[in-house]
């Protein structure tokens, strides 16, 4: 998939990280430039207007320069591990690191800053629910999402861990192609075809 070249005011409100309202008022008052589409009313930003637009009012660039999401995989099993990134590389909007204990995944989140996570909870050290709660515990974080996966069926653990923080929840095995779609539908990115 090509980098965008122009993007809608939601998805440059989602890159600057700020409201959508702001973005078009920027856009109204020619702070942002950009265009409308003929014969709507729709407002889209070019790339680089949305760069320069960034760089002139300090929002850091790092999110349009690589345009990929960053998705952060906690498990410590290797084959799944290289499955899902090799899945996810394949994909091409998706920037990887992975960690196999729970923590490791607290030292990285901090650091790499993930738009996404994909979670064991049965982790060597502690539980996935504990990473979830140290996530959510952080007012930063708040836009992290995390699809909590384990073998483990038992439904009210389940809802802990959607108490917990966890946005979503898949039952091993499933299909690495499932977890990219229940993926691009919480980061709201286009799903790709099957």
């Amino acid at each position: 998939m090509a980098t965008k070249t122009v993007f809608t005011t939601g998805e440059a409100a989602k890159i600057c990280k700020v409201s959508q309202q702001t973005i078009i008022r920027c856009f109204d008052s020619g702070q942002l430039k950009g265009f409308r589409v003929p014969g709507s009313r729709f407002r889209r930003i070019p790339r680089e207007q949305l760069f320069i637009f960034m760089r002139d009012n300090g929002i850091p660039t790092d999110a349009l320069e690589s345009g990929k999401r960053k998705v952060l995989i906690v498990d410590d099993d290797q084959e799944l591990v290289e499955l899902i990134t090799e899945v996810l590389e394949r994909d091409g909007r998706f920037e990887i690191r992975s960690v196999n204990n729970g923590f490791d995944a607290g030292m990285m989140v901090k650091e790499y800053r993930p738009d996404i996570i994909v979670l064991d909870i049965m982790l060597p050290d502690i539980n996935g629910k504990e990473v979830c709660q140290r996530v959510r515990s952080d007012r930063t974080m708040d836009d992290v999402k995390i699809i909590c996966i384990s073998g483990m069926v038992e439904e009210d653990r389940v809802s802990e861990l959607r108490a917990a923080g966890a946005n979503d929840f898949m039952h091993k095995p499933f299909e690495v192609e499932r977890l990219l779609e229940r993926m691009c539908q919480l980061l709201d990115i286009e799903v790709p075809a099957r």
